[in-house]
C-alpha cells in the first residue's frame, strides 16, 4: 500500500478528482449511452477514491473501523486495479477507431480488470496478514502464500495498463495537433510514471523472494511518484476539454485590447435606433463583451457615415501613401482619419442642420482592429480636427 509523511496531498489530489467527477454528473444522467463520458467518469471516481483510499491516515482508519488486519491492503488494491482499467477503457474509447473494435476492446477490459478486482479480494481472503502492515504491506508478504499473488496480481495488472495506455497515447498524438495533442503527450508520461511506481514494488518484493531488503522502495520511494502522476493525469484529461476554451478567451481578450483606441474614439457616438445593452467588464465573459463592442462599434460607424467627408479620406490617403508607400495601410488610415473628421463633425453640426449624404464607409468585419491601430498614425491625428474645410485640405494636398 502507499505511505508517506503526510496524508494531506492524498486527500487535495483525491478532492480535486471528485469535484471534476462530480460536474460530470449532469453531461451523464444526460447522455447515458455516451461510452466516452462514462469511462471517463468511472476513471475520476476510481482516481478519487484511490488517493483517498491510499492515504496513510485511511489505511489505518479502515483497519480500524472494519476490525480486519490489513483490510485496507485489498480496497486499495482494487481501487488501484480499477483505475488501471478504467484509464485503459479512456483511452480505447477516446481514440478514433471503428465502433465494433472498440466495443470488443472494451468488454475485454472491463472483462479482464472484473476478473482482476475478483481475484484479489479471493487472494487476499484465502491468505494470512496476520501483522498490521500500514506502509510495507507489499513487501513484508512478499513470500506469504496467496497475498504474494495477490500483490504481483495487482502490480502486474496495473503496470501492462499503464504501459498500454502510454503507448496508446504516444500513438495517437502523432495523428492529432492543437490542445489534444498537449493532453495526450501529458497523459503519456504520467502513466509512465505508475509503471515506475510498479517497478520499484515488484522490485522490492522479487528482492524480499531472494532474501535481500529494498524495503524502502516501497515506503519511501515510490509514494512520492503519486503527487505527480496525479496532477500529470489532472492536466492531461483538462487541457484538451478546457484549452479551446482558454485559446477562445486570450483571443477575445486580445482583441479587445487591439479595439481599445477605436471603442475610445467612438463609444459616446450618439447611435439613435441603436439598442446598447450594458455589458459590465467584471462579470461578462471576454466573447460576449468582445461580440458587444464589435456591436457598438459597427453602430456608431453607421450613425457617422452621413457626417464623413470623401475629401477628408482623399486628402488622408494621399498623405499616407506618401509616407508609407503601403497602399492597404493607407487606405485604412484614410477611412479612421474620415471617421475621427465625422465625429468632431457630428459634435458641431446643429440638430436641425441635415448632414451631407455620402456613401458608407467600405468596412468589412476583419477591418475594425487595422482601424484601431491605425488611430495613432500622425496623418489621422492631423485630420481629426482639420483647420481648413475639407475641400481645401484636399485641394492644398
Amino acid at each position: 500500500m502507499t505511505s508517506g509523511p503526510s496524508s494531506l496531498g492524498f486527500y487535495v489530489y483525491g478532492a480535486m478528482l471528485l469535484l471534476v467527477c462530480a460536474l460530470k454528473i449532469p453531461a451523464l444522467l444526460r447522455r447515458r449511452h455516451d461510452t466516452l463520458l462514462r469511462a471517463a467518469c468511472l476513471l475520476l471516481l476510481a482516481a478519487g477514491c484511490l488517493m483517498i483510499f491510499a492515504a496513510p491516515d485511511s489505511i489505518t482508519a479502515l483497519n480500524r473501523l472494519t476490525g480486519i488486519t490489513n483490510f485496507a491492503a485489498p480496497v486499495v488494491y482494487a481501487t488501484t486495479t480499477a483505475f488501471a482499467g478504467a484509464s485503459l477503457l479512456l483511452i480505447i474509447n477516446w481514440r478514433p477507431a471503428p465502433p465494433e473494435r472498440t466495443r470488443r476492446a472494451s468488454r475485454l477490459c472491463v472483462t479482464a480488470y472484473g476478473l482482476t478486482v475478483l481475484a484479489i479480494t479471493v487472494l487476499f481472503w484465502a491468505g494470512d496478514t496476520p501483522t498490521e502492515q500500514p506502509t510495507l504491506f507489499d513487501a513484508h508478504y512478499a513470500t506469504t502464500p496467496f497475498i504474494r499473488e495477490m500483490i504481483v496480481t495487482y502490480l502486474t495488472a496495473q503496470g501492462v495498463a499503464m504501459m498500454t495506455a502510454s503507448i496508446l497515447c504516444l500513438r495517437w498524438s502523432r495523428e492529432v495537433h492543437g490542445w489534444l495533442r498537449a493532453g495526450l503527450r501529458v497523459l503519456a508520461p504520467a502513466y509512465l510514471i505508475i509503471v515506475c511506481y510498479d517497478v520499484l514494488r515488484l522490485t522490492a518484493v522479487t528482492a524480499r523472494w531472494t532474501g535481500h531488503h529494498l524495503d524502502f522502495l516501497v515506503d519511501e520511494i515510490s509514494p512520492r511518484l503519486a503527487a505527480p502522476a496525479s496532477v500529470l493525469g489532472i492536466l492531461g484529461f483538462v487541457l484538451p476539454l478546457l484549452g479551446p476554451r482558454l485559446a477562445d478567451t486570450t483571443r477575445a481578450v486580445r482583441q479587445l485590447r487591439q479595439l481599445a483606441p477605436l471603442w475610445r474614439a467612438l463609444r459616446d457616438t450618439p447611435t439613435p435606433g441603436a439598442v446598447r445593452v450594458p455589458l459590465p467588464w467584471w462579470r461578462t465573459p471576454p466573447a460576449v463583451l468582445l461580440t458587444g463592442r464589435k456591436t457598438a462599434l459597427y453602430d456608431a460607424i453607421l450613425a457617422l457615415t452621413p457626417y464623413c467627408d470623401p475629401a477628408v479620406r482623399e486628402a488622408a490617403h494621399r498623405t499616407a501613401l506618401r509616407h508609407t508607400g503601403d497602399a492597404a495601410h493607407a487606405a485604412v488610415t484614410a477611412d479612421a482619419a474620415m471617421l475621427l473628421a465625422a465625429r468632431e463633425r457630428q459634435r458641431t453640426t446643429t440638430p436641425h442642420q441635415p448632414p451631407d449624404t455620402t456613401p458608407p464607409l467600405p468596412h468589412r468585419p476583419h477591418d475594425l482592429i487595422p482601424l484601431s491601430r491605425s488611430l495613432s498614425s500622425p496623418v489621422v491625428q492631423n485630420f481629426r480636427h482639420p483647420r481648413t474645410p475639407p475641400q481645401k485640405a484636399a485641394h492644398h494636398e
